[in-house]
């Protein structure tokens, strides 16, 4: 799973379905989340990323986006830098992910039933990189959320409360301080679609 965008689920997964969805171990938090304040770096360590992405993969990429809370200017996040790449099919693994893997790039999670949703981790850079096939929703609303918080200095604070606030807390996965965070995110992405449909 992954601890950047937000769950269009009915139910947070349960530890069973996290170890299902997971290649290799999941390791558990049992802690608190680090937080950070927002780093001017964050963007030039997006842009290496995404070369070496470019650079593998070639005209495979049909989108390549920086994501996620290191993408918001002003937002304090987990130091993780996360990327959102459109494939023609994310279930076709050899086309894309194999090339990566032969980069560095290590598969983690594969969630067939979650728009068969790819999450590989950048070698180097501690980054994400959230595969889906072109055209899939999800990336429509990472990237409208990620657009909101730049636009929107209110909904960028409400969201920072409430990140500081979850991530005082204890948890046993750091996906559940993630999918704590969605009811905040769907309220932050319902008023963002009411105000494009004026």
């Amino acid at each position: 799973m992954n601890d950047k965008t937000w769950r269009s689920r009915s139910a947070p997964p349960t530890e069973e379905q996290l170890r299902a969805v997971t290649i290799g171990e999941v390791a558990p938090l049992n802690g608190t989340i680090p937080l950070e304040p927002y780093n001017l770096e964050w963007p030039a360590m997006y842009a290496r990323l995404e070369k070496q992405i470019r650079d593998v993969l070639g005209a495979k990429v049909l989108l390549l986006e920086h994501v996620g809370s290191t993408s918001i200017p002003g937002l304090s996040a987990k130091p993780i830098i996360d990327m959102v790449l459109a494939v023609d099919d994310s279930t076709d693994e050899i086309s894309y992910a194999s090339p990566l893997v032969a980069a560095g790039y290590v598969l983690r999670i594969r969630e067939p039933e979650w728009f068969e949703h790819r999450l590989l981790k950048s070698p180097v850079i501690d980054g994400n990189l959230h595969v889906f096939s072109q055209g899939c929703e999800e990336i429509d609303r990472m990237l409208a959320f990620r657009d909101r918080l730049r636009s929107s200095d209110a909904d960028r604070k409400l969201y920072e409360r409430a990140k500081h606030e979850l991530a005082a807390r204890r948890w046993k996965y750091v996906q559940n301080y993630a999918d704590a965070k969605s009811h905040v995110v769907r309220d932050i992405l319902t008023r963002a679609a009411a105000l494009s449909r004026l």
